[in-house]
């Protein structure tokens, strides 16, 4: 059977939106809780490690091509360097979010005089791993569909 990748991503939000969904409204706080899981800087601080470090490191176009593996045919060359693309981006994910939650932290550690704000404040720290988490769910599904373009490849090169 033919695996879509892109269908498969659209699968994972939905997924994703779904049990979000279903801890927000089923946790007691209702639709009202949705702003604390939205800060625009962690997600930023993540993308402006990831994207340019895959530019600087010339993977960007690899990492492009992930997302039409399967749809396009690629060789097996291209299936290795699209599968190392996806790995440095998330690498860098995880990079950049240890950034976010350094800085967010050291901010925090500058208001320790106003109590009333550390938890607020933690809450941030934490978001810059929490959209790592969620970058990462779909990066993976990417690169175990190179993975397994790249199998392909090779047990067809052998025959």
């Amino acid at each position: 059977m033919k695996k879509n990748i892109r269908f498969v991503l659209l699968g994972e939000l939905c997924l994703f939106i779904a049990i979000f969904a279903f801890n927000i409204i089923m946790g007691g706080w209702g639709t009202s809780a949705i702003p604390w899981f939205l800060d625009l800087p962690s997600l930023m601080i993540i993308a402006l490690v990831m994207i340019p470090g895959l530019i600087i490191m010339g993977e960007w176009k690899d990492f492009v091509k992930a997302f039409s593996v399967g749809i396009k045919p690629y060789g097996l060359l291209e299936l290795k360097n699209i599968t190392q693309a996806v790995g440095a981006a998330q690498k860098l994910t995880m990079h950049g979010a240890l950034f976010g939650i350094i800085i967010s932290g050291i901010l925090l550690m500058g208001r320790l005089d106003d109590p009333s704000t550390i938890g607020p404040n933690l809450a941030v720290c934490f978001l810059s791993g929490f959209y790592a988490v969620i970058i990462e769910f779909f990066l993976l599904p990417l690169k175990l569909n190179a993975e397994r373009k790249m199998n392909e490849e090779m047990d067809l090169g052998d025959e």
